[in-house]
């Protein structure tokens, strides 16, 4: 089963909860395996400066879908938990849901693009990457350990 990389957000609606709610809801996918996730982490936004800080995570998976099906998935989530989307990039939201990494699949389509493009700048993805998989070669090649500023 293919490994994925799953980027959890959130700076709305008690951030903390939503992120551990998405943890538990995660784990009860039938075609979906959560093998580990990281500590929760405390990041400034990005965009708009006038929101209140997200918490992030980083989950683990083993799946039992294709890319696109799991995306739909994660926007189901989003969705049900209250995510509203505007078009705007960047918002505060209650609840983010990414594909980082699955596999090492590169992939570009009009809703998808794997690596996530912003991957390898994120620290506040990179570092819970790093607390789950500190070893992960990324698709580029590229050691993990080597983007990450402790």
């Amino acid at each position: 089963m293919p490994t994925v990389y799953i980027g959890l957000g959130s700076n709305l609606n008690n951030p903390i909860y939503q992120i551990k709610k998405a943890l538990r809801i995660l784990a009860t996918i039938p075609t979906v395996s959560l093998k580990k996730y990281s500590s929760l982490y405390r990041s400034k936004a990005v965009g708009p400066k006038n929101q209140p800080d997200y918490i992030n995570s980083v989950a683990v998976l083993s799946v039992k879908l294709s890319p696109f099906q799991l995306l739909k998935k994660l926007q189901t989530i989003e969705i049900e938990r209250g995510r509203t989307r505007t078009g705007k990039r960047w918002q505060a939201r209650i609840l983010d849901l990414d594909i980082l990494m699955y596999d090492n699949k590169q992939l570009q389509s009009s809703n998808l693009i794997l690596p996530h493009p912003e991957l390898y700048n994120r620290m506040f993805v990179l570092q819970p990457l790093y607390e789950c998989v500190p070893d992960l070669i990324l698709p580029n090649g590229q050691q993990l350990q080597d983007l990450i500023r402790i």
